[in-house]
């Protein structure tokens, strides 16, 4: 039998954690300076790998983010390791540029709007609070995190979210509009093949 190569990708950012996250659990994480610096700053980047993979490419997450930086959407600090983004203007460009997607930033958006929004885009990467896994709870704002709007009724949107923490919060979310727009911060990028 003639063994064929296959692919190999960590499910971890840097392959080299594997053992320590296994022996140690997710505290290692912190050790890792390929996540540390860009943990709490790619959910954009999952929006974009998924938009990616549904059209047959897989993309790692980190270098993604890096060749969006070398675009603008995302500022580094060196001195202190902090990240500001995702830029929606610079993103649109690189996805535009990159990967011959169609992209548009939007503002002033009612969540209202976002069902027939979706007629004429594919997704919708929506600014939300991150306390969206949890819909039943009061969001202290909106807007700080992005989650991949995937479909809209008038009453319902389904959506992923990169930072869901159980099943129920991270793949094919279904909430109410006005449970949504609690947590919507009423701007977003409509992205389309």
């Amino acid at each position: 039998m003639q063994s064929r190569e296959v692919p190999y990708f960590s499910q971890w950012e840097s392959p080299g954690m594997t053992l320590p996250l296994l022996a140690e659990g997710p505290s290692a994480l912190h050790r890792d300076p390929l996540w540390r610096r860009w943990a709490v700053n790619v959910c954009g980047m999952a929006c974009l790998k998924m938009i990616l993979a549904a059209r047959g490419e897989i993309h790692p997450t980190l270098e993604l983010a890096r060749a969006c930086t070398a675009y603008g959407g995302y500022v580094v600090n060196e001195g202190d390791g902090t990240i500001k983004g995702l830029i929606y203007e610079p993103f649109v460009r690189f996805v535009r540029e990159r990967f011959g997607l169609f992209a548009e930033t939007m503002t002033n958006v009612d969540s209202a709007t976002v069902p027939g929004l979706l007629c004429k885009w594919r997704y919708f990467i929506a600014s939300v609070h991150p306390a969206i896994r949890w819909p039943e709870r009061e969001p202290p704002s909106k807007g700080g995190h992005l989650v991949l709007v995937t479909a809209a009724s008038p009453g319902e949107i389904r959506f992923h979210n990169p930072s869901g923490h159980v099943r129920q919060s991270q793949a094919d979310v279904a909430l109410p509009l006005a449970s949504f727009d609690r947590f919507f911060a009423r701007r977003g990028i409509a992205v389309g093949f």
